[in-house]
């Protein structure tokens, strides 16, 4: 954990620098800020090698300075005005201040004190209105700003097509809507780097203080416009791969000798092209059917591994216990187990009873291969309480048979046929069974709960039966023993060393959660609880299988019910597979060093991860580090494989692979970098690290981080004339301070008084599995005026500068909607959207709207349904009324502002990191 220790306090020392610095002068500064009007100066600008800039015509690389600003005739727009869009004259590289600020009598209070005494707590005098005004005086309609970076992006790649023949191209952002052609790289859905040019030496990368990773998504979704991965059979002869390193076949493998060997870009060496893989090369060195191949002409492609006789037995890593596969039968296909808690508090709850209504529903929506008209996935139903309820299936059977085991210490279960069903046998004996288990536990009085013996009966079940699959566990109470209910507070454990132990599970958890990874298993967990439970050792299985925490604080409104039946059905029919290996492959000169998200870590390091199941909603970040020098010439290669059983039991490979550039020149390295995948890097790394760092610490070492890069683009990539007290940000990296300012003042980072320790951890589980898209959102949510006259929709700056009394505004962050209805709303806007006569009728809480025949309605209601379908969860809608005590959740969405847990304001941070970085270099 060294990488994330603190930083030494000098760094953080606010003492004024030799020009002099003071509240007054970067407030002029941030003021000044307009287009540059000339060209920066030759001398400052380093040599770049011909096409460094990838894609220069359509996307290029811009810089912001004011060489001198004399007054306020020279501002791109009014000082009290919404910013127009940015449309600088002439392009450049970096975003800067102006240069003539005088800065004197710095104050070491505020927004993120040096690391003796750390802490986001407001400690000079607040002024009015001090939620939203910075304490030194900057404007914040003048700093970067993160809706118009999306909207530029939007307006220039929206109904665009990105097509992928282009080594180091800068892709679009992960919010904008386009369409991928993929031409021989992977397409950023499923691959998106931090960098798209990499340094090519240690030294260099060290310098540039960037780390270098990628945002791994293999089951990703795609566009509408766009086709599925094509899938290829190999034979029994299998993929051709590389001999040394095991790499797949892929665009970048260089034919020589006349196509009879391939030169492997991970680990540099040749290999044998196999004689019935081999076809002759053209003059370019390309082989003649590259294009009818598609391991040869695609990113990413699919291809079914060979079968064998009998069981097979794979290398596999399996959380760092096994070093080999779990025997599989050939063809065996998976399984769905739904384990359901059956105690009183379940069952008076009314979640027995919903929960198999809904299970009922969808045994005709289980996971099934493309093409295929029925699932072929297995099924199996276990109930529990204090004691394990299973019951037996068999198609044989006139109805189900229920198997009591009363002794769950030493776990065995019988072994009886029919535990285990091929749901097309046996589809109405489940349908019967799920109808009756309301009825047959109405009168239970058992109120003790077991969790981990009914994880390990599902985990036998799936041993015994010899296939992979997923457990769906619906529990209710909190289990017998836990030591850890997670019911209380946050208030006045923040920064103690003790913070860190509320992330981490109870030993038992952490051994049913391995075993869970080594056979092929993954677990989803819904909790119903009304009361805390420890989810930190319920969720462990799930957080490191492939799985995932659903949460619902109550069941009794239908909102709740709602939002339980739509992740339940998301849950079913997303693209899954089963009992995965994913091992990454990089260019020689290159390693991973590390690997976070919903996944184990598996005997061969970090370069190979071990995985219950995948599913399109799971994402992971890769960590490289240099080891040698790289080739520019031959750039970057990345490259990853996934091994997983289909849910039709056939094993597939899924390969995406990824050319980047690398450059001597620090400045490729931070022209070729995008701020929200960062973020996306950060969150998983640092969410993965607090189990074992404090959350203090890990804020600290992301402002040191975040100050070191700007510093070093300060000092060795800025081709900007910018004198010493100028604030200077890369272009693309621009709103990167504020990204991260979100992320240290979030929940899981720094609680509040009235922080929930099971909100907290739950916030954890969901993050660190997020795709960058929606990383992206939940740390700075979208926040829209409803539109007026006919309007676009069109999203503000998260801040309460943005509201206006007189309209309502529409907020999602991933997790949640919100309509936040001004006190001065016009009574006809209220009748049109919620058939009511004014505001005054409207009552707080979880709401859904009203199907009505206007416009607005129709449009509010149409772009609420547009942003459920691109989210991974389904989001309950909260009505929001300003001056409400429910409005100060509202008001955690408004991210610029100074949070309500004591979190620095947006323009707050960006000064205390600019003068941090001023120090660092002096």
């Amino acid at each position: 954990m060294s990488h994330w220790e603190s930083q030494p306090s000098a760094y953080w020392s606010c003492a004024p620098s030799s020009e002099g610095m003071g509240t007054g002068g970067l407030a002029r500064s941030m003021a000044g800020l307009h287009a540059s009007s000339s060209d920066p100066p030759s001398a400052l600008t380093p040599p770049l090698p011909a096409g460094s800039v990838a894609d220069a015509g359509r996307r290029e690389y811009q810089e912001w300075t004011d060489p001198c600003f004399s007054g306020p005739a020279q501002l791109p727009w009014r000082p009290s005005a919404v910013p127009l869009p940015l449309c600088p004259a002439r392009r450049s590289d970096s975003w800067a201040a102006d240069p003539h600020s005088s800065l004197q009598g710095l104050p070491c209070t505020g927004a993120d004190s040096p690391p003796g005494g750390s802490s986001d707590q407001d400690q000079a005098s607040p002024k009015p209105n001090s939620g939203t005004e910075s304490k030194y005086g900057l404007d914040p309609d003048l700093i970067p700003n993160v809706v118009q970076v999306l909207h530029d992006d939007e307006v220039l790649w929206g109904a665009q097509f990105f097509v992928t023949d282009t080594r180091g191209q800068l892709p679009p952002l992960s919010s904008t809507h386009c369409t991928v052609q993929d031409r021989g790289n992977a397409s950023p859905r499923f691959l998106r780097c931090t960098s798209y040019s990499f340094p090519s030496s240690p030294q260099a990368a060290l310098l540039s203080q960037l780390p270098l990773a990628a945002i791994v998504q293999p089951f990703a979704r795609l566009a509408l416009t766009e086709p599925p991965l094509p899938v290829s059979d190999t034979g029994l002869g299998g993929p051709v791969r590389c001999s040394s390193c095991g790499a797949h076949m892929n665009p970048f493998m260089d034919f020589q000798d006349c196509g009879q060997r391939f030169y492997c870009p991970f680990c540099a060496s040749l290999s044998e092209v196999p004689w019935q893989y081999y076809t002759h090369t053209d003059r370019s060195g390309r082989r003649v059917d590259w294009l009818s191949r598609a391991e040869l002409s695609r990113g990413s492609y699919e291809f079914l591994e060979p079968r064998s006789h009998g069981a097979t037995q794979e290398p596999r890593c399996s959380a760092g216990r096994e070093s080999a596969r779990v025997l599989h039968r050939e063809g065996g296909a998976p399984a769905f187990i739904f384990l359901i808690d059956v105690s009183v508090q379940a069952v008076q709850q009314g979640a027995v009873s919903l929960v198999c209504e809904e299970l009922r529903t969808l045994l005709d929506k289980l996971p099934r291969d493309t093409g295929m008209d029925e699932s072929a996935l297995s099924v199996g139903v276990v109930t529990y309480d204090r004691t394990l309820h299973l019951y037996s299936l068999s198609p044989t059977l006139s109805r189900p048979h229920m198997l009591v085991v009363t002794e769950t210490e030493d776990l065995e279960l019988p072994l009886v046929e029919g535990l285990l069903v091929p749901v097309k046998d046996c589809r109405d004996i489940v349908d019967s069974l799920l109808a009756q288990i309301p009825s047959l536990f109405a009168d239970t009085r058992e109120a003790v709960v077991i969790f981990e013996p009914a994880l390990q009966a599902g985990v036998q079940l799936l041993k015994d039966a010899g296939c992979p699959g997923k457990l769906l566990v619906f529990h209710t109470t909190p289990p017998a023993g836990d030591s850890k209910p997670g019911n209380r507070t946050d208030s006045g454990i923040f920064g103690a060393a003790k913070d860190k132990s509320v992330f981490q599970p109870r030993g038992s958890c952490v051994s049913v959660a391995e075993s869970c990874v080594a056979h092929g298993c993954s677990v989803d967990l819904f909790l119903f609880s009304q009361e805390p439970v420890g989810v930190a050792s319920l969720g462990h299985a799930s957080d490191i299988s492939g799985g995932g925490v659903y949460m619902y604080s109550s069941l009794q409104e239908e909102a709740d019910r709602e939002q339980f039946r739509m992740d339940l059905r998301r849950n079913f029919q997303r693209e899954i597979g089963f009992d995965a290996v994913m091992k990454i492959h990089v260019s020689k000169g290159l390693t991973v060093s590390g690997c976070f998200g919903p996944l184990s870590v598996g005997t061969g390091g970090p370069s190979e991860l071990a995985l219950g199941a995948i599913d399109s909603d799971k994402a992971f970040a890769v960590e490289f580090t240099h080891q040698g020098q790289l080739d520019p010439e031959r750039g970057v290669v990345i490259q990853c494989a996934l091994s997983y059983t289909a849910p039709s039991g056939q094993r597939r490979t899924r390969v995406h692979t990824l050319s980047l550039n690398c450059s001597c020149h620090l400045v490729d390295t931070f022209r070729n970098s995008q701020a929200e995948t960062l973020l996306a890097f950060y969150c998983k790394k640092v969410y993965s690290a607090v189990l074992h760092s404090s959350p203090l610490s890990l804020r600290d070492a992301l402002l040191s981080e975040l100050t070191r890069t700007l510093a070093s683009y300060r000092q060795h990539g800025s081709t900007s004339a910018v004198s010493a007290g100028q604030l200077v940000l890369p272009q693309f990296l621009k709103v990167l301070p504020v990204y991260l300012n979100c992320l240290r003042k979030s929940e899981v980072l720094l609680p509040g008084p009235h922080s929930a320790l099971s909100d907290r951890v739950y916030q954890r589980s969901l993050a660190v599995a997020m795709d960058t898209a929606e990383t992206a959102a939940h740390f700075y949510p979208r926040l829209l005026p409803l539109p007026v006259s006919g309007q676009p929709w069109s999203a503000v700056r998260c801040s309460q500068r943005s509201l206006a009394p007189d309209r309502v505004f529409l907020a999602e962050d991933g997790r949640g909607l919100f309509l936040w209805v001004g006190g001065c709303v016009p009574p006809q806007l209220v009748q049109s959207l919620f058939n009511v006569p004014s505001s005054r009728d409207l009552r707080c809480g979880a709401c859904s709207l009203p199907v009505l025949d206007t416009p607005l309605s129709r449009s509010v209601r149409g772009t609420i349904q547009t942003l459920q379908e691109h989210r991974a969860r389904h989001m309950k809608l909260f009505l929001v009324k300003q001056g409400d005590e429910s409005e100060a959740v509202f008001r955690r969405l408004l991210v610029e502002d100074r949070s309500p847990n004591g979190g620095a304001s947006y323009p707050d941070f960006l000064y205390h990191v600019h003068v941090s970085t001023l120090q660092l270099l002096t």
